[in-house]
Order: C-alpha cells, then sequence, then structure tokens
C-alpha cells in the first residue's frame, strides 16, 4: 500500500555576509558585523573604535620602506631559522581587538609562536612585533590610537618608522604602559626577542625625499 510522502522542512535561507566599501568610511559597524563583512577590492579597511576607516593603498615611497622592513626580516629568518614563526602584511594577517572594538592589519607582524588551532584566529593569536609606517596625515592614527590598542593587545614590541622625522620609534610592552625609545636614521636598534638582529634605522627609511611624489 502507497504512502504518502512526508513534506521536507525548508532549508534556512543563508543570511547574507555585509560588504564594506569606500562609502564606509567614517561610518559606524558593529565589531562583530565587520569581522564577517566581505571587503571591496583597491582599498585598505580597518575598524578603529568601531568606526570605519577605509583608506587607499599607499604610495611607493611606504611601500619601499615596508619592503625593507620585510627584507630586514626574512634575511634574519633564513640567518636564524625557527626562530619567527610567521611574518604577515596587511593582506596575510588581521590584529582583532575586540576589547577596543578594532580590527587592524599592520604594515608588517612577526609572529613568535605556533598558531593556536580553532576558530577566531585572529583575536587569539598576536604578534610579538608589529610595525606601522606613518603615511602623511595619518600620524595621529599611528602614534596614539594603534599605540593604545596594541598595548591593550598585548604586542610585546611596536615599532614606527617615520620617514618624515626620518626616526624609528620602538615602544616595548611593560604591562601597563610601553617604555618608549627614539633612534634617529644613524642609529642601531637591537631586540632581545630576535637574538643577533641589527635594525638599521637609516637603510629602512632609504634616502630622503623632497616631496611625496618621489
Amino acid at each position: 500500500m502507497a504512502t504518502a510522502t512526508q513534506p521536507q522542512p525548508a532549508e534556512p535561507t543563508p543570511i547574507p555576509r555585509p560588504t564594506v566599501g569606500p562609502e564606509r568610511h567614517g561610518l559606524a559597524m558593529a565589531y562583530e558585523e565587520f569581522i564577517e563583512a566581505d571587503f571591496q577590492e583597491g582599498w585598505i579597511y580597518e575598524l578603529a573604535r568601531g568606526i570605519v576607516i577605509a583608506t587607499q593603498v599607499p604610495g611607493i615611497r611606504h611601500g619601499q620602506i615596508v619592503y625593507h622592513v620585510s627584507k630586514l626580516f626574512v634575511l634574519y629568518d633564513l640567518a636564524h631559522p625557527g626562530v619567527i614563526n610567521y611574518q604577515a602584511g596587511r593582506a596575510e594577517c588581521r590584529l582583532q581587538i575586540e576589547g577596543t572594538k578594532s580590527d587592524r592589519r599592520p604594515d608588517r607582524a612577526i609572529y613568535l609562536r605556533p598558531y593556536p588551532k580553532g576558530p577566531d584566529l585572529w583575536a587569539r593569536w598576536m604578534p610579538e612585533i608589529v610595525v606601522e609606517v606613518i603615511n602623511v596625515g595619518g600620524e595621529d592614527r599611528d602614534y596614539v590610537l594603534k599605540r593604545e590598542e596594541y598595548l591593550v593587545a598585548g604586542i610585546r614590541e611596536y615599532w614606527i618608522l617615520d620617514r618624515t622625522a626620518r626616526r624609528l620609534m620602538v615602544l616595548v610592552n611593560l604591562g601597563r604602559s610601553w617604555q618608549q625609545t627614539l633612534i634617529g636614521e644613524d642609529g642601531t636598534y637591537q631586540t632581545e626577542l630576535l637574538p643577533g638582529l641589527e635594525v638599521r634605522v637609516g637603510e629602512l627609511l632609504g634616502p630622503p625625499v623632497q616631496t611625496e611624489d618621489e
């Protein structure tokens, strides 16, 4: 005897992921919503204290300094294998600092510990060293906002390269505050986190330029 076919329950309609583009710059957005968002290409997006920040890809001078920084760590890794676990730039890592409602993409991040298993990787795995290169007009973002956020995140050293001031600022995490050191373009810096590394500030900054277009 034939039996009636039982109706199958309808599959739930998936919730679309939010899309973030440059038109969202300066607007508030929930931390959880930003973390799950898709991003329009051609811009760099960060969440700063719950506000979307969309910036254009930096110019060639900025990129050259970031390249010098990246090469510094690559050469160190080749000479001291096993010390650096992972190094990444804006496209390869995120610093999701939920306590400040911020999601940052640093110019360079150096991880010494293996990544933890499980979900929410970028909220649980913080680098030991973060490097930011100052852009003209972005001084407050790197010198003030990120300085506070990276302390909350537990970053052990925060390096700020300033091509206008021709210097490196090194902030060492003391727990509740930073210990600050300024090194001019003729100086060098050595960190306890990477024994044997000598940071020559002038080599990272490159030669001075007359205008930002050079």
